[in-house]
């Protein structure tokens, strides 16, 4: 009942409420990083959602397009921004998701959308996490968010889609708040954000 139907109610709900009260920040961010990334606050990119089916994820665009002399990308520490660097510790570079969320796309909680060339590096457990919309937050992410193992992400993934609950829902959604003040698990040890997942 409630992942069937209930839930998308409140996602919808919660989701065009969520976007009126951060307008006035949502305007702010988006002019900051237009003059940060030069007119470009938006990155906009495929993502599997349920069932794999294939969406445009929003998010703000927290690093730039610098190159190197043979036209290759900068590593993601080269690239953020500073105020990039801000969006993304207060999570602010979700915000834009609520879009998704209101659209249908996603879900305020569930497995991440991650990338769409993971999709055949999966095993059939780890499929399972496509079982659901993906959310803004989601179980791994009050678990560790970056700082944790691909492994042990797809683990927490899987559980929550076997559990999914109203109640669950409503834990991690105040988890999530507590994370994002206090910035915890943001980044990967090595890395600005987070290592690739290249497989089992």
């Amino acid at each position: 009942m409630y992942s069937n139907f209930l839930k998308r109610f409140f996602d919808s709900i919660l989701s065009f409420f969520g976007l009126l009260l951060l307008s006035p920040v949502f305007l702010l961010v988006t002019l900051g990083l237009f003059f940060a990334n030069n007119g470009k606050p938006f990155f906009i990119q495929e993502r599997p959602g349920k069932d794999g089916v294939i969406f445009k994820i929003i998010k703000f665009k927290t690093m730039n397009d610098r190159k190197d002399a043979e036209g290759n990308l900068l590593s993601d520490a080269e690239r953020l921004t500073v105020v990039g660097k801000l969006v993304r510790k207060t999570s602010l570079d979700e915000v834009p998701q609520l879009i998704n969320v209101l659209k249908g796309d996603m879900s305020l909680i569930g497995p991440r959308p991650l990338l769409v060339q993971y999709l055949p590096l999966y095993n059939e457990e780890q499929k399972k996490r496509h079982d659901v919309r993906p959310g803004i937050t989601g179980w791994a992410q009050v678990n560790g968010r970056n700082a944790i193992s691909w492994q042990q992400k797809f683990d927490y993934d899987v559980w929550y889609v076997a559990n999914i609950s109203l109640k669950l829902d409503v834990l991690i959604l105040f988890k999530t708040i507590q994370k994002v003040f206090k910035g915890e698990g943001i980044s990967g040890d090595a890395v600005a954000t987070a290592e690739p997942f290249k497989g089992n």
